[in-house]
């Protein structure tokens, strides 16, 4: 086809610079084939996840969510300040729970003296398979069977800027036989 169009335009061009039309075709095909080497090594681009696309973490990566929030949490409840749990969390938990708000709803769990760092030292249960809620909002509910007292949670996490932001939070200190189904192991003393 390429020797087709340039006999076309030898036959069509007369006079001076009748090899221009040539050239030009040449030099484009050039071009074509010193660009096409480098192209055909590099790696395809990979498709750019669309806005709505978060990415569902595993199972070691929901742990360090409850973990963290647990863990910061009761930092917070040890020191009496919550502007870091604050400045951890997204946007809207931030516009509608300022640190002293966050103090009230502590209170009862600072006032049990709840220790939320023995958490850590269980892989948490969930009562729920941890699911999207919304586009960018992950839920996880479940429990740390620690005795006497277990502790029930129910988190929300946004997707913000390239990771999980603590959205929602309730946790509740309970008997362990409330959350551990019937027949259920207990964990080791």
């Amino acid at each position: 086809m390429v020797i087709r169009t340039m006999k076309k335009m030898r036959q069509l061009s007369t006079g001076p610079g009748h090899c221009a039309p040539v050239h030009v075709v040449l030099g484009g095909l050039l071009a074509c084939a010193a660009i096409a080497p480098v192209t055909a090594q590099a790696p395809p681009p990979a498709a750019a996840p669309g806005p709505s696309s978060v990415p569902v973490p595993d199972e070691l990566q929901l742990s360090k969510m409850v973990w963290s929030t647990l863990v910061a949490i009761d930092h917070a409840n040890l020191a009496g300040n919550y502007s870091v749990l604050r400045d951890l969390s997204a946007p809207g938990f931030q516009i509608n729970n300022d640190a002293a708000r966050l103090g009230q709803i502590f209170a009862s769990l600072r006032a049990q003296n709840i220790d939320l760092s023995n958490a850590l030292l269980l892989t948490p249960s969930f009562i729920r398979t941890p699911a999207l809620v919304k586009p960018d909002i992950l839920r996880l509910q479940g429990y740390f069977g620690l005795r006497p007292t277990a502790i029930e949670f129910d988190l929300h996490y946004q997707w913000v800027q390239g990771r999980w932001r603590l959205f929602g939070v309730s946790i509740n200190p309970v008997p362990l036989a409330r959350v551990q189904p019937a027949g259920a192991k207990l964990p080791p003393r």
